[in-house]
């Protein structure tokens, strides 16, 4: 990927929510789709400010002066997006059936996955920002969109997907570098830091699991089911990261590893329907996901494609039908 290519586009795509017409009423809702869409927007403006505040965290761990501006220009698109999201949220709130907040599931998850990226390496970061972005764009808001069927919708939601196309590319790219040998070579170089920030780091991961298993429930797959009841976009964004997982060097960090053998653990006939329900409450996926979602010639094609190839396939998905 040419980096310098990339931040001419996050610098030249930059818009602002006041460019969107809001004047336009939106259409006739019933009562209950009105306030799923509501309370799906509210949640989704959450759900921004958490990915801008990983992307602050990359941003400032970054040595690489292009990749820091790239990552200034994702933490202002996320902000807009919360912002876009929030302002989609009020657009449809017409007859004020009830007040409305973020999830509370959300609410406990946000700063431990703050704390968690913080101080922990930004390797676990980028399986969590690639995993996140993928459901959001290639699932999640298109299926939303379908939901709303409206036009003030379809023009913010074409805008905010622009700027998540260009999100997976460089997600892509990072997984790559942290896969890379390079990245073992400056690890190597890094001091060992004080017990007691350790500590807190693996405090944050604890508690990171602890909420993600309802954080994940409550805010990605019970929505999903409402707007995608097939649940087949759900599932092809996280085979994308079954088959990013089949890269060389992806497996040899701890964090996919450890996320990879679960998955294996949980498939397995003897004690896959025992420790079944500990794994899924530890990593807060939905069993559905856990199982393996590609075959092998999804493997073979997979291992032969560059990062940059599967990030542009990934992007695609958004712009197919979902049959």
């Amino acid at each position: 990927m040419k980096l310098e290519r990339m931040l001419e586009m996050c610098r030249r795509d930059q818009w602002k929510v006041g460019d969107l017409d809001w004047s336009q009423p939106p259409r006739k809702l019933s009562k209950s789709d009105e306030i799923a869409i509501v309370q799906l927007f509210t949640d989704m403006a959450g759900i921004e400010r958490m990915a801008g505040a990983l992307f602050e965290e990359q941003r400032r761990k970054t040595d690489n002066p292009i990749l820091r501006e790239i990552f200034s220009t994702f933490v202002t698109d996320e902000v807009r997006h919360s912002h876009a999201a929030q302002m989609l949220a009020d657009y449809y709130d017409v007859h004020k059936y009830k007040a409305y907040l973020p999830h509370p599931a959300l609410t406990k998850f946000y700063p431990h996955f703050v704390k968690t990226i913080r101080f922990l390496s930004p390797e676990i970061a980028t399986v969590y920002i690639t995993t996140g972005e993928l459901i959001l764009d290639v699932a999640l808001l298109r299926s939303i969109n379908d939901y709303v069927a409206d036009d003030m919708s379809q023009r913010a939601m074409d805008l905010i997907n622009r700027d998540e196309s260009r999100h997976i590319a460089i997600d892509f790219h990072m997984s790559e570098y942290y896969a890379s040998k390079e990245y073992l070579e400056e690890l190597k170089k890094e001091p060992r830091r004080p017990i007691d920030e350790q500590a807190a780091a693996w405090a944050a991961f604890a508690g990171l699991f602890y909420y993600a298993r309802p954080f994940f429930k409550s805010v990605f797959f019970e929505p999903m089911d409402l707007v995608d009841p097939s649940g087949k976009r759900i599932q092809e964004a996280f085979k994308r990261m079954q088959l990013l997982s089949l890269k060389d060097g992806v497996l040899d960090r701890p964090f996919p590893r450890f996320l990879d053998r679960m998955r294996i653990l949980f498939e397995h006939r003897v004690a896959g329907p025992i420790l079944g329900p500990a794994i899924v409450r530890l990593l807060g996926v939905d069993p559905r996901f856990l199982v393996t979602l590609y075959d092998d010639a999804d493997a073979q094609r997979a291992r032969k494609m560059s990062f940059d190839e599967m990030a542009e396939e990934a992007v695609s998905l958004k712009y197919q039908a979902t049959a």
